[in-house]
């Protein structure tokens, strides 16, 4: 008898977080999904999951998710973690307020919720944990300073947290966008990038279900750029 897998998306209300939790759920995941929209709510009734409003910066939102998903379906096999935008600002005017906003959003919303779903993955001896970053991380941009930053920041937590539990079957990768339709689209980025169009998020989505899969069970610690080649080979 085979197990229904499990996929938590936090911040899954819109956009590429919200297009992850479809496809998952179209490839047969049960989803529970966290957004401080409401949104979320929304798309989890839709896809027939679990949907709770609530913020990736609180540690009780995110238990909560973590609690209700577990006493509903069990197991918990898949964490995605999507996140919103942070501060943008020439690199010395940005204040110390929003630095420490953009390490909320950009690097504890993937460290707070893997810190209370992977005890649970490491109990079961499997799980694998997907966090959407930028592919700026590559080639930092001054249009994206707090972002560039604290990615890389979470390039570095995702080695070591995949290098930790790799014997335990617990695999952490990131997936790098390039410029994505979730996003305003102007001439300029389009013509920007060789293949000459916006990703979609639902290409996102399709690098994220292949790294929840089985298929994918032999790749951890990596940063997938799906760029649409912008971020030239290093």
């Amino acid at each position: 008898m085979s197990v229904e897998k499990v996929a938590v998306v936090v911040a899954g209300g819109s956009g590429m977080g919200a297009a992850a939790a479809k496809r998952l759920a179209a490839e047969g995941f049960k989803v529970a999904i966290l957004s401080s929209s409401g949104k979320g709510e929304a798309l989890a009734k839709e896809l027939g999951g679990l949907g709770v409003t609530g913020s990736n910066q609180s540690n009780d939102d995110l238990q909560r998710l973590a609690d209700l998903t577990l006493e509903r379906f069990g197991r918990i096999d898949v964490l995605v973690n999507s996140g919103g935008h942070g501060p943008r600002a020439p690199i010395l005017e940005i204040t110390d307020e929003q630095w420490h906003t953009g390490l909320d959003v950009y690097l504890m919303n993937v460290i707070r919720p893997v810190r209370i779903v992977a005890p649970q993955m490491v109990k079961q001896r499997a799980g694998a944990i997907i966090n959407i970053s930028t592919a700026w991380v590559v080639e930092p941009s001054p249009m994206f300073p707090t972002s560039a930053v604290f990615r890389a920041g979470l390039a570095a937590y995702t080695k070591i947290f995949a290098n930790t539990y790799a014997a335990d079957n617990v695999r952490m990768n990131n997936v790098l966008p390039g410029w994505i339709d979730s996003l305003p689209a102007t001439e300029e980025r389009r013509d920007s990038v060789p293949m000459q169009r916006y990703g979609t998020s639902e290409e996102i989505a399709a690098t994220i279900a292949f790294l929840a899969s089985e298929g994918a069970g032999y790749i951890t610690g990596q940063n997938i750029r799906v760029d649409g080649g912008i971020i030239g080979a290093i």
